[in-house]
């Protein structure tokens, strides 16, 4: 189980005694918030992992789409890195892949505090955290990256969206975004809408469109060799400005 801890304050001045009738006069609230969170999630250790001492290993944060979510964590095992995973294909990755409880959307918070126990357990090298994910998951491989920017090396949403407006926040992170041109489900305007406002700021893009993809934009991706070698190649810089 995660837990993390939240603390509001709104300290815009010491709080008054007591409020006047027919005044306005500054106060404070302040209220501390714990929250816990249950995240169940397939872990892959690299075959290599632990036989050399003090290396470190790129992580990549796996986010499925709707249909897998709920309590059956085999249901991760569908599509993505999980599948290959599964089927017997090595991978060069410390590769985690969560789990979004039924009803619920992925939300940065508690994606956050799985990677910090994560790296905080495992030989993780913190320049070399990738995020990606489809449909469901690349909207929440774009709102994790976006929420916190100083987090990631790379990241690749697939068939996602998300508020243009908040790309200025990763113009460091390298960013290969995909989508189907025929996608019925998410428009792949809003791919495109992030991929423009981002290549505005000045970030680091690349867009695949498949020209005769439907949603499924994701089985071409995740089975393409360069794929893994981009991401592998890219390292954290440090963030500026934004």
């Amino acid at each position: 189980m995660l837990r993390w801890t939240a603390v509001l304050a709104l300290a815009f001045a010491a709080p008054a005694a007591a409020q006047e009738a027919g005044r306005q006069a500054p106060q404070t609230f302040e209220k501390q918030i714990v929250k816990n969170i249950r995240l169940n999630y397939l872990l892959y250790l690299p075959e290599d992992y632990g036989k050399e001492a003090g290396k470190k290993w790129p992580l990549l944060l796996f986010l499925h789409g709707a249909g897998e979510r709920g309590s059956d964590i085999e249901k991760v095992k569908v599509h993505g890195p999980p599948k290959l995973i599964a089927a017997g294909k090595s991978m060069p990755f410390i590769v985690a892949s969560p789990q979004c409880p039924e009803g619920s959307w992925w939300t940065p918070e508690p994606l956050k505090a799985l990677l910090d126990d994560l790296m905080a357990r495992y030989a993780v090298d913190p320049d070399r955290v990738y995020c990606t994910g489809l449909s469901m998951g690349g909207f929440g491989t774009w709102s994790l990256a976006t929420e916190y920017p100083a987090l990631f090396a790379a990241i690749a949403p697939i068939c996602g969206g998300g508020q243009p407006f908040m790309t200025r926040r990763i113009t460091h992170v390298a960013v290969w975004v995909f989508h189907g041109a025929k996608d019925p489900v998410v428009p792949v305007r809003l791919s495109q809408e992030m991929v423009d406002a981002l290549k505005a700021a000045g970030g680091n893009v690349k867009l695949t469109i498949y020209p005769e993809a439907n949603h499924d934009s994701w089985t071409e991706t995740y089975n393409n060799p360069e794929f893994y070698a981009w991401l592998l190649a890219q390292k954290r810089t440090p963030r500026q400005g934004g």
